[in-house]
């Protein structure tokens, strides 16, 4: 379960721990500070969860507008999607909306532990055509992988690498 905190922006009055959105409008309704007034602003803080998750928080900066469809997306949506989220919010500049579907942001993203390993995917997998098996010793592998780096980029998202490029 992810577990998040409420800091107060308000110095007189002290912060709570929450792992749902009940459990969060519960304890900030009764939060007062030390002199009565209720506390109506807070930082909202990552606290523990999968490693995927922190960096989901990270990615789209949750705060006190988005956390509940932060919490949401984290029980809900699967490992692949999250990946893509971190990706497109966090590193390709879009904008982190919890009604998009992950798999509709305009981002390539291959599970590669480097780009040399994704051209050899690439060619592989038959993208620069049809390599007859006498020829393959003489491809430049790091070649392609430094003309990929025109397009791509690398990430680690919770131990995982991947290379990824934005449309």
């Amino acid at each position: 379960m992810t577990q998040l905190h409420a800091q107060p922006y308000d110095l007189a009055a002290s912060g709570f721990y929450f792992e749902t959105a009940e459990d969060y409008d519960a304890k900030a309704d009764a939060l007062r500070n030390d002199y009565g007034d209720p506390v109506e602003e807070f930082e909202i803080q990552f606290i523990d969860g999968e490693l995927i998750d922190c960096e989901l928080a990270k990615a789209i900066g949750i705060n006190q507008a988005n956390f509940r469809e932060f919490l949401e997306g984290a029980d809900t949506w699967q490992d692949w999607e999250k990946q893509r989220i971190i990706v497109a919010v966090g590193e390709c500049g879009y904008d982190f909306d919890a009604d998009k579907d992950p798999s509709n942001y305009n981002i390539d993203l291959y599970e590669a532990d480097s780009l040399r390993a994704l051209a050899e995917q690439f060619v592989d997998e038959g993208l620069y055509g049809d390599i007859p098996e006498s020829l393959q010793n003489y491809i430049d592998h790091d070649a392609i992988a430094r003309d990929l780096a025109v397009e791509f980029s690398e990430i680690t998202i919770a131990g995982e690498r991947f290379a990824y490029a934005s449309h």
